[in-house]
Parts: structure tokens; sequence; C-alpha cells
């Protein structure tokens, strides 16, 4: 029904104010009709009407000081909201013209969209509800005090590389462009979380922003997030602390999972304001975020940053657009294979062994049992034709104890050990499920009893022992043992423990995404300064796959595209909506009419304090006018599917196993309407046998008992009158609907559990990575440093040098001679290519060798002089950036560069100019200083 614009005010708006804090009726704080002095027309010396050269203002806002904060500018709720646009603008401008002081903050609104105008700072942008005082006296403290970004210092004690410098300074620039949605790609272990607490520094240095929202997945990711703000910002009130539940208002830095941040927005009684955030971090940003959880976003409606670590070329297009970035565009992208191949690496290469067994290729059936494990399944009274099963079976109908044994036993000789050669380093085993990882703890237990159960822990989130002080994560992280964590998904992400040197699949995985975020666990490098006396050096981790994954993926690299599906309540409301459809269209008018009534329930059940009810106020206000129901033709039911059908995502608290049964009774009704008899049988089976399985034993089905098994005869569905039907599926959904959580699922036998000797089928190392040749490489490093240290025992000349002596020139021939001798392929050509250093002499390589003189790579020494460049020049731009990071690898490439080359190919690409359209003349011959020292 439309209102009038009194009735707007009065019962829309007044209503929205008055939940943002706004008394209406306090003119120290909303002053209604508020008079503006205008200047009279051209060639007018003095009003005619009391009204002339007065303007009336709706609404205006008032501040602590009870100056304007603020106009709002109403229109009914049949008119589009901008047409009180530049009426709103006006009314602004000229309160300012009239009292002096700021320009108050434009909002215009038709009750059921609002929008928010800073003039002369940001086009004008949809919002939800109404700023708190508190938010709009922020908003001017803010714009009265910022300063400009561009300008605005990086702390590179946080994060001092110079990718996340790069990072940062894009997004810095497209905020003082006005741009508000970013999307940083970073691969793990690259520092996405200090990149983004670098940048919130920045931005509360310069003081675009005041509150500062990081979301995360996990409670896990959380106190990870909450210990880097703590350490990185200390100063910065953050939220929560230990034990608190309720939002503070009072704090700088909040950081909360997803769940957490949708049930209080939900939550009248914490009633945080929708403009309460001046920047928002989503961590792990893709799809299935937004499909949940998207309404925290849409609610917020800040400047929002989207982090993510999955490859550019994978990301969903949705994510993208999102963010407001073309498809395969971030704002930044930083790769593993950039942070593997920079020098010094930031990220730690890996190899892989594939292991697979007899049973996972062939199966397990006759043919691939052994005899003698046929004798013991005859002596067991098992049929042997009757074992027949895949090898993807495996871990799923069949459980095979031999095989997990096999790959423990496998794991346990290839794992890259600690510096004992003893026990492994630190191990994450990823399980199919939570009783495959007790079985492989059981395994572990037996295999190995004398470390009294504490070499394999069991890790996953339901389990209150893994988190806090102590916890077993805790234990994994900072103890010696337990050696191996066994996860089920709680450590497929975010966890940083940068000890893990190997990495077990023992699962199949689908989604690329994850898996590469399960290989990510591994990527971290040590810290030098905190050393652990299990693992004192990594330059390498192992990665066992025993379910063919990168096979996989090699072939499906996009993993499986899973089809997002409806949720329930969604589905339930399309089938009612197809339900009076076609009783209209076969004259059940009073089918239909019993329907339209149920919908009408539904509708009125919606959660009004989702935001996404409220943004769709505008096409819910049609449905109040009860002429809207009366005759529901095509073109109306089309407007219900379309607008009204998708709000139901917001329903989740409510009985799902009671919808589900409401749903079968609808699509059973349907298609007994379209007069489809074979599907309505089948469905009555199936809701049949849904009443059989509700438990007699528990009194509330008690009481029901007449019902459920007069609904399980013939007799209750033969009913041949459309009306009676009816009656009784009602009956049956509202009785038997509640009852449906007490349902006994009649589940099969389970999997079949064997103990059958399984053997290794095929075994082999894959060089896999951004890296193919490191390996060669690092064994032949490997070699020569052994030969010198065995050498070094009888050679007078190699043991001078390791007192510290100087030899001579023909000592040093003659000590190149004796490798040559002992090893062809020691020579100095090669020693330069393998340690990258061109100008080096044989004698330095046996000083670095014997640990006398560390002797820097060229690509070591060119990205240090540049690291510290950048960290004497965090004012750069993003461009400026770009140009110095492709110059660096120029010269590591070239090993040279001339003043021409910088302004020519590949330098044009940043600019046509080359140096001289991206630094000044001054920049320049500070960059080429630097270029001449690393040629010298």
């Amino acid at each position: 029904m439309t209102k009038s614009e009194a009735q707007t005010r009065s019962e829309i708006i007044d209503q929205q104010l008055s939940q943002a804090g706004w008394n209406v009726k306090d003119p120290t704080q909303v002053v209604e009709e508020f008079d503006i002095l205008t200047a009279l027309p051209e060639g007018v010396a003095e009003a005619r009407t009391p009204y002339e050269g007065h303007q009336f203002s709706d609404y205006v806002l008032l501040g602590k000081d009870r100056k304007p904060l603020a106009v709002i500018e109403a229109k009914k709720t049949s008119r589009d909201a901008a047409i009180g646009r530049e009426q709103a603008k006006q009314y602004c401008y000229n309160i300012q013209r009239q009292l002096g002081g700021e320009l108050p903050f434009c909002f215009y609104t038709n009750g059921h969209e609002t929008y928010f105008w800073d003039l002369e700072n940001a086009p004008p942008r949809k919002v939800v509800g109404f700023p708190t005082r508190d938010d709009l006296e922020r908003f001017a403290y803010i714009r009265r005090n910022r300063k400009p970004l561009t300008q605005e210092l990086i702390n590179t004690s946080i994060a001092g590389r110079d990718y996340q410098i790069r990072a940062i300074r894009s997004v810095l620039e497209g905020i003082e462009q006005k741009k508000r949605d970013f999307l940083l790609v970073m691969a793990t272990g690259t520092g996405k979380t200090r990149t983004c607490i670098a940048m919130v520094d920045a931005l509360m240095r310069a003081g675009h922003v005041e509150k500062v929202l990081f979301l995360v997945d996990r409670i896990a990711l959380r106190e990870q997030a909450l210990a880097a703000f703590k350490e990185h910002m200390p100063n910065e009130p953050r939220w929560p602390n230990v034990g608190e539940k309720l939002i503070a208002t009072d704090r700088r830095i909040y950081v909360a999972t997803y769940p957490t941040m949708l049930n209080i927005i939900r939550d009248e009684a914490q009633s945080l304001s929708s403009h309460f955030f001046d920047f928002i971090v989503v961590d792990e940003s893709h799809r299935s975020i937004y499909n949940t959880f998207g309404e925290v976003l849409d609610y917020f409606k800040t400047i929002t940053l989207g982090l993510t670590a999955t490859p550019t070329d994978i990301i969903d297009h949705n994510t993208f657009r999102l963010f407001h970035c073309e498809d395969g565009l971030p704002t930044f992208a930083y790769t593993y294979e950039e942070a593997v191949n920079n020098v010094p690496p930031y990220l730690c290469n890996f190899q892989v062994m594939k292991i697979q067994t007899k049973f996972q290729m062939e199966g397990i059936s006759k043919r691939t049992i052994s005899l003698e494990d046929q004798k013991k399944l005859i002596l067991q009274g098992k049929e042997i034709e009757e074992i027949n099963f895949e090898g993807t079976q495996l871990e799923k109908q069949v459980i095979n104890k031999g095989t997990n044994t096999l790959i423990v036993r496998e794991f346990m000789e290839e794992a890259i050990k600690d510096a004992n050669g003893v026990l492994p380093g630190k191990t994450i085993f990823f399980c199919a499920t939570k009783a495959h990882a007790r079985r492989m703890e059981e395994i572990f237990d037996k295999l190995y009893p004398q470390y009294h159960g504490e070499l394999a822990k069991v890790l996953v989130s339901d389990d209150p022992r893994v988190y806090g002080k102590g916890g077993l994560l805790d234990q994994f992280t900072n103890n010696d043992l337990p050696r191996v964590a066994i996860s089920v998904d709680m450590l497929d992400t975010g966890i940083d423990v940068r000890e893990i040197v190997n990495l077990v699949f023992a699962k199949p995985v689908y989604s690329y995404t994850k898996f590469w975020q399960m290989v990510g666990r591994g990527t971290r490098l040590l810290e030098a300064s905190k050393p652990k006396p299990w693992c004192l050096e990594k330059d390498v981790f192992l990665i066992l796959d025993c379910w063919d994954n990168f096979e996989y993926f090699k072939l499906n690299p996009k993993g499986k595209e899973l089809k997002p599906q409806l949720p329930l309540p969604v589905r339930l409301v399309g089938l009612r909506l197809d339900k009076i459809e076609k009783a209209n269209d076969s004259g059940h008018a009073e089918v239909a009419a019993r329907e339209i009534a149920k919908l009408r329930q539904q509708i009125a059940a919606l959660p009004k304090e989702s935001v996404v009810i409220q943004e769709a106020a505008a096409a819910l206000a049609r449905l109040d006018d009860d002429n809207f129901w009366i005759s529901l033709s095509h073109e109306r039911l089309e407007f219900l599917r379309a607008e009204i059908k998708p709000l139901f995502r917001t329903m989740s608290e409510t009985d799902f196993k009671a919808m589900r049964f409401e749903r079968d009774l609808l699509e059973y009704s349907l298609a007994v309407l379209n007069q489809d008899m074979e599907q309505a049988e089948t469905l009555k089976e199936g809701i049949v046998e849904q009443i059989s399985e509700l438990p007699l034993t528990v009194s509330f089905v008690k009481q029901e008992e007449t019902l459920i098994r007069a609904a399980q005869s013939n007799h209750y569905w033969g009913k041949t009158d459309t009306g009676e039907m009816e009656d009784a599926l009602d009956e049956l959904n509202m009785r038997l609907g509640p009852l449906m959580k007490f349902r006994e699922q009649q589940t099969g036998p389970g999997p079949t559990h064997l103990d059958l000797k399984d053997e290794i089928h095929r075994k082999e190392m894959v060089e896999f990575g951004p890296q193919h040749e490191a390996v060669s490489i690092s064994r032949y490093r490997e070699m020569v440093e052994t030969m010198i240290a065995e050498l070094t025992a009888h050679s007078p000349i190699l043991q001078k040098l390791k007192n510290g002596q100087d030899v001579s020139a023909d000592e040093a021939l003659e000590l190149a001679e004796l490798l040559h001798a002992e090893h062809p392929h020691i020579t100095e050509d090669l020693l330069r290519q393998v340690y990258k250093n061109r100008k080096a002499c044989f004698i330095q390589f046996i000083l670095h060798i014997l640990g006398i003189k560390t002797l820097k790579s060229f690509p070591e020494t060119v990205s240090e002089a540049f690291d510290q460049f950048i960290g004497q020049h965090t004012h750069l731009s993003s461009r400026q950036l770009e140009f110095l990071n492709l110059l660096k690898g120029f010269i590591i490439e070239r090993e040279k560069v001339e003043k021409k080359d910088l302004i020519n190919a590949p330098f044009t690409v940043i600019h046509p100019q080359g140096i001289r359209g991206v630094f000044s003349p001054a920049e320049i011959n500070e960059i080429l200083q630097l270029t001449e020292q690393l040629a010298a």
C-alpha cells in the first residue's frame, strides 16, 4: 500500500532514526522542518509571504554541539528516492551558507531505499539505515583530519617485503581514487595478515579509518589474527578480549568469525550500527562465504578488502564481480611461483612422492587378495567371491587396516626426519573422516609403542582439547611431541606452523582451492631468530600423495565444479508457487487459496532484522495490499519468484527436518495436480517410509500413534476428493512434521572392515612445482660440500683455509686440480652457476662451503639492494614499485643494465617513455647510482 510522505516519515523514517539512536522528539538531536534562509529572487526587495526566501528540510540531525551534522530529504514510498537528491544537496549548501561551519552530510530516502552522499568527497551510495550520532561525528572528524594516503609512509617493520609494499600501495591509491572494493591474491605464507595490518596501520595514522573489522571463517584463525594485531599494533584496543561475548563499541580493531558477526547484526539487543566500521578485511574471500554470510557485507557496505590465496586463474568470476574487479584482474597478485623463485626465496619449494598400494590401484577382490589372506577369510566364514571393491571405495565402503598400516610404514621410512634422523619432522596427515583419523592414530600407537601414544595425535575441530594454551594444537606447534597431527578439515587452511616438513595426502581432494591451501601448510620458511630443536633447517618439504591428487589436478585444473544448491526454504517456496500456479490453471481455486494463506504466513515469518529483508522493503510492501493476492496472475507469480523467493535464503532458525517433510508432501500434492500418478506413487512411498521410522518409544511420537498407523495404510492415501486429500496432507504436516527430528534413520550395515596385507605398487619421486631443477642443483651442492668436508682431513691447503690462513695462487690451482680429479664436474664455471655468483673465484666458493666467509649470490645481492632502496622510499607509488620490480628482475636475468635500456622494452610497458615517465630526474639519478653499484 502506497504511503504519503507524512506517513513515510512517521511510520518508517522516524522508526529508522530511532533504531539508530536518534530521538525525533528531542530538538537538541533532530529538527524536523528545519528552516533554511535562502536568497530572494533577483529584483525582489522583501518577501511577499512569510515563507518566501525560506526552505524547509524534512530532518536535520544535530551534533553534540547542536550544529547540523546531516540533512535528510524524505519522499513518499511510491517515489524514487533519487528525486530528493538535488534538493538535499541544496539544503546542505544553504545551511552551510546560513550557519557557517562544516558542510552537513547528505541523505535522501523514500523509506525503503536510503542514499548517503558525502558531498565534495564521494558520489552518493545506497546504505542500510541511518548512522548514529557517534558515527556521524566520526565521519566528520575523519573528513576534517585525514591526510593524503599517497604521502603516508608504510611501517616496513610490519610488512617490509617489496611485494607487500606494492600490495599496500595499490590499495591506498585506490582509496584515494574513491574506490571502495579491493581484492588481494597472495599465495599462502606470503604474509597476507601482516600486509593487512601494515595497511590498517597506514590508514589509521593517515586518519582515514578508526574502526576496522577483520573477518575470518574459523575460531583458530581468529586467535591467530588477534595475536598478530596484538604484536604489530599493540596500542590499538582490540575485540574480543578473552571471555568477551557481547560486542564492545569502544575498540578500534575487531576480529570475528562470519557466524559471530551475522548473529551480532541480527540481534536487536546488540544493535550494531550499519555504519560502525570504516574498513573491513574479508579473509579467504570465495563464493561460499557470500552464499552464506554475504549479509554481513551487505549490512556494513563500507570499504572492503578481500584476501585469497587461490591462484588468479582459478578464482570464481563471482568473486571478482563482488570486488568490482575485471575477471582475472585483482587489485594486486603475488603468486607461489614468484615467492619460491625470489632470491632469497620467500616460500619453501616441495618434492612430491607418489605412493599407491596394490589395493588402491587394483581394488580388493579374489584377484588381488593373497592366498594366505584368502585362507584367513575362509576360516572367518567369509565368502571370497562376495569381496569385490574398487580402489576408490577404500575408506568409504571398505576399510582395510593393512592399507592404512602400509601408508604409515612408508611415511615413517620416507619422511623428512629431524636432525637426529630418527623421528619424522612435524607432519600433517590429511584424512578422509574422523573415524579414518582415529584408525590412523591407532596404527601409529600399535606400530611405535615406545612413544607412549604421543607420536601422532588426532586434531579435529569439535574436540575441545584442541584449542587454547596447552591444547593439542599448541602442543603440536610448540612441543617436541606430537610430531604428526592427524587432521580432518581442521588443519587444511590457515594454520601457521613453520616447522612442517611433511604433508601426507591420505585422502583424495577434489577442490583445487582447498588443495592449494593444504599444500600451503608446508610452504612457510623457518624464522632464523626462533629455531626449534626438532627443525633446525628447511629448504624443501615433502608431500606424500597416496591418492594421485597431483595427477588429478593436472588433468582437471579446476577440480570438481560443484553446482550451488538452492537452500531448502527457497526450494519450498518455489514448490508452493508452482502449486498455486497449477491449482489456478486447473480450476482448483480452493487449493490455491489454501497455499496462498500458507505462503503469506511464511513471508510474515521472514527475519525482519536481516539486512536482506530490509533492503527488499519496497518489494515486500507490495504484498501488504490484500488486492495483490486476490487475483494472482502469471505476472504476479513471476514477481514472487524473482523478488520474494530468493529472500528465503535468510531463514536459518528453523526446523529443517520438519521442512523437508513439508517439501515432500508439497511435491506429492503437485504431482497429483499434474496427474503424474507414477511420480506421485514414488513420492508417497518415500513419505510412508519416513512416517514408519518414527519411534513410538518417544512419548511425543506415541501420542500420534493412531495417525502414524493410519498414514501407512493405502486407505489413507486413496481419497479422491481434492479438498479431503489436502486436509489429510495438512494434518500430516502439522502433527507429524515436528516429530521428524525423532526419526530413526534406517542406515545400512556400514562399511566392510578387513585386515588384509597390502603392498606398495608404485612409488616415485616427482619434481612438481615452479622450480623443476631445484632437486638436481641442491644435490650437486650437497655432493660438493660432502667432498670438501671429507678432503679437509687430508688436504693441507684446505686445512690452511679452515684455519683462516691465506693461500697462494699456485696452492689455489693445486686445490682446484685435486677437486677436479676427485670429481670432473667440480669446476669454477659450474660453481658460479650453482651458487649464482658470476664474479666469485674458486677459493671464495671453498671459503663459503667451509663456512668461513659467506658468499652472497648475485640475485641475493640485487634483491637485498632493491629491498633496502624500497625500504628507504616507502612513499613510492604502486606504478613506481612495479617499475623497480621489473628492473630488479631485468638485472638478475641480464646481470647488467644500461641507461638506454630504461627507456626501451620491457620498461615501456609501464610508461611509453620508460623510466622518464615514472620517476623524477632526481629519483632517476638515485636509481642509476643503484644500478652502477650492482654492476661494479
